[in-house]
């Protein structure tokens, strides 16, 4: 309650952070995704859902994230020219994301998890780094 966005002047780039999380444990055994964007240093549009398609893999549970924060990683499949996969919702997925990149519509980079800021979408994570995720979306005490 005490805490409220705060955008800057510079730099006005959006900057897109995605997670997935292939959880294996739950009862449909399928992931969780999560994406935020930032413009400005705050954030400006965020989003958690369990994926709909039935990933078999931790790889294929990434790409389906990064489609669906594109549509709004194992980075080396991504920049690769073909998948292959055999499952063809998964293809098309790569293919919408390898026509993003090829026209420079994206830039799809890696970010370690302690400073992706979609993290908090798609696992429970400790207070402090809730905390560190939160200023990075722009979340600071209000002033008063």
């Amino acid at each position: 309650m005490n805490l409220g966005l705060h955008y800057e002047k510079f730099p006005a780039v959006l900057e897109g952070y995605r997670d997935a999380d292939w959880n294996t444990l739950s009862d449909d055994s399928k992931a969780t995704n999560g994406y935020i964007f930032n413009i400005a240093g705050g954030v400006v549009s965020w989003k958690s859902k369990k994926q709909t398609i039935l990933a078999q893999s931790t790889m294929e549970s990434q790409m389906i994230a990064l489609a669906m924060a594109n549509e709004e990683a194992a980075i080396a499949k991504v920049r690769n020219r073909y998948y292959n996969g055999k499952r063809r919702q998964i293809r098309r997925k790569h293919s919408t994301t390898r026509e993003f990149l090829s026209n420079g519509a994206v830039r799809v980079d890696y970010v370690r998890s302690d400073e992706n800021l979609a993290d908090p979408l798609t696992k429970g994570l400790a207070r402090e780094k809730v905390w560190k995720t939160s200023k990075g979306m722009g979340l600071k005490p209000l002033e008063g």
